[in-house]
């Protein structure tokens, strides 16, 4: 009888040995899949971004060939560009901090082309050059990339971040460091519905 007791007992502490090891090693697995999610995710930001920032050269090079085109502007868009491409972030220190003063460089290069393509208006032989409406194509099927690349890197941080925030989940990312991801969020002001003014 004791024998059959202390082999229950072994065999149950076996087993809640068992499924508590399966439970850690599954979780920790699963935030460590998706932390390399997160680092997947954001090399494909980055991509886009610096497809973009490859773009501006030539552009640039082309409202060069126009003499009475502000230089200002064009100053402007080349030191934009070159802050901008100085900021880059390793995935591994992905925080709220990194990626606002990420995204502030790529807001200030964002201001620059805006301000450049407005002024564009003033010169039509510009507008109409061939090689200035291709670049300008394919400035807008990049900047549409970058929002689909931003929104994709969210919803894999939140994935991630939900994921460590939960019980018992939280306990294993507390052991080995796993540490809350930063979003990409709206600009200031975003959330307010513009005045239009018809004079």
């Amino acid at each position: 009888m004791k024998m059959k007791r202390s082999t229950i007992a072994i065999i149950v502490i076996l087993v809640i040995g068992i499924f508590i090891y399966s439970t850690f090693k599954g979780n920790y697995n699963k935030m460590v899949t998706l932390e390399e999610g997160i680092g997947g995710s954001w090399a494909q930001v980055e991509n886009q971004y610096q497809r973009r920032a490859d773009l501006i050269p030539n552009l640039v090079n082309t409202v060069k060939g126009y003499a009475e085109f502000e230089q200002e502007t064009l100053t402007g868009v080349i030191e934009a560009r070159a802050k901008a491409t100085s900021v880059s972030i390793d995935p591994s220190n992905l925080t709220p901090s990194a990626i606002a003063n990420f995204e502030q460089a790529q807001q200030g290069l964002s201001g620059a082309l805006s301000r450049l393509l407005v002024t564009v208006e003033r010169y039509p032989d510009l507008k109409a050059n061939q090689q200035f409406q291709q670049l300008q194509v394919q400035l807008e099927g990049t900047e549409n990339r970058i929002a689909v690349e931003r929104r994709s890197f969210n919803q894999t941080v939140q994935g991630f971040n939900t994921l460590i925030r939960k019980f018992p989940q939280t306990l294993i990312a507390n052991m080995f460091g796993f540490e809350k991801k930063g979003y990409f969020e709206a600009k200031e002001g975003a959330e307010e519905v513009p005045e239009v003014t018809f004079e």
